[in-house]
């Protein structure tokens, strides 16, 4: 017989050099390592070749981390963190911000291509697909974590997480459902091969809207002219992807378009080893980095998760935090 759901689940799977290591930071890993596949399985027919992969996905990674860092510190935790400056980058304490994680992506995807003289749209169009797997595991990672809840309901498959009283709307499945719904449809979309922009269009606003009916399901602890900070970020994304796909939509395949489209496959340059070899390791020690991140807002780590990880304790990387800072709207 099915019933609620008490949430106890241990969000921490290991120990490396005093760090936790985090099934949320592991979310982040297996999307970073799903880009890099994708990308490569693609590679050639965008005229990508094997390092400029690397290239790719190491700027996303870094987009990523500090995009996703950097929204939730000034505009979710502020008032924490403008009396603790010194933790900023102390990722590790928790602290993402799901929009945070998007603007770094498209600032990493616009920087990798004008450096690389690559069509921003062509390569978001690629991006979209494995990023929406990303963000379908980030919301996994965020309910074995036991974060962001839902508004008290008394639905069968409610759960009790540990630190909201009653039981609540598991939100962020509905949210990671939502993700993996969009990556299903991107890859329908993707075998009638749109016109260029389509994919991207379709993206961002199926995100943004269906995530304004997901949200309605959340409770939110903070506000952004007066509409909850998530929700705003919600409809700007709406309209945006409704503005991108009648755009696109209006736009004949023209000979220009065709001609990005129709990239001509590149073989692979004569391959600079030690240079491949360290890119390697710096997305390799990303990947690994990221397993640190223990959720996505900020608090003290071994007071919350001292029960559910027994011999948690207190140290120079985990200290002691004052107060309990309420859970954002990622």
């Amino acid at each position: 017989m099915y019933g609620p759901f008490i949430h106890r689940i241990d969000p921490v799977f290991g120990e490396f050099a005093g760090f936790y290591l985090w099934f949320y930071g592991l979310s982040y890993s297996l999307g970073f390592l799903s880009i890099f596949l994708w990308f490569k399985r693609v590679r050639s027919k965008f005229g990508l070749t094997t390092d400029a992969v690397y290239s790719l996905t190491i700027y996303l990674a870094v987009g990523v981390l500090v995009g996703g860092r950097l929204v939730e510190v000034f505009f979710y935790e502020w008032p924490y963190y403008r009396q603790h400056l010194r933790q900023i980058p102390f990722v590790w304490l928790g602290g993402m911000s799901t929009h945070g994680v998007l603007l770094g992506v498209v600032v990493a995807t616009w920087l990798f291509c004008r450096l690389h003289g690559k069509s921003l749209v062509l390569i978001a169009d690629q991006l979209v697909i494995p990023g929406s797997y990303l963000m379908g595991m980030g919301r996994i990672g965020n309910f074995i974590d036991g974060q962001i809840v839902g508004s008290i309901t008394n639905v069968w498959w409610a759960v009790q997480f540990p630190d909201a009283p009653g039981f609540r709307h598991p939100v962020v499945l509905y949210d990671g459902a939502k993700n993996f719904f969009i990556l299903g449809l991107l890859l329908l979309l993707r075998r009638a091969k749109p016109a260029l922009g389509i994919l991207t269009a379709h993206f961002i606003f199926w995100y943004g809207f269906l995530r304004i009916f997901v949200d309605l399901f959340r409770e939110y602890p903070t506000t952004l002219f007066g509409i909850a900070t998530g929700q705003a970020f919600n409809i700007f994304m709406a309209a945006l992807g409704a503005f991108l796909l009648f755009r696109y939509s209006r736009k004949q395949r023209s000979a220009q378009a065709r001609s990005v489209l129709q990239i001509t496959p590149v073989s692979e340059p004569p391959t600079d080893w030690r240079r491949l070899w360290l890119k390697r390791i710096v997305f390799a020690s990303l990947l690994l980095f990221s397993l640190t991140l223990p959720s996505d807002w900020t608090q003290d780590i071994p007071a919350r998760y001292g029960k559910r990880h027994p011999g948690m304790h207190y140290s120079r990387l985990y200290p002691h935090i004052e107060g309990n800072i309420p859970a954002s709207s990622k």
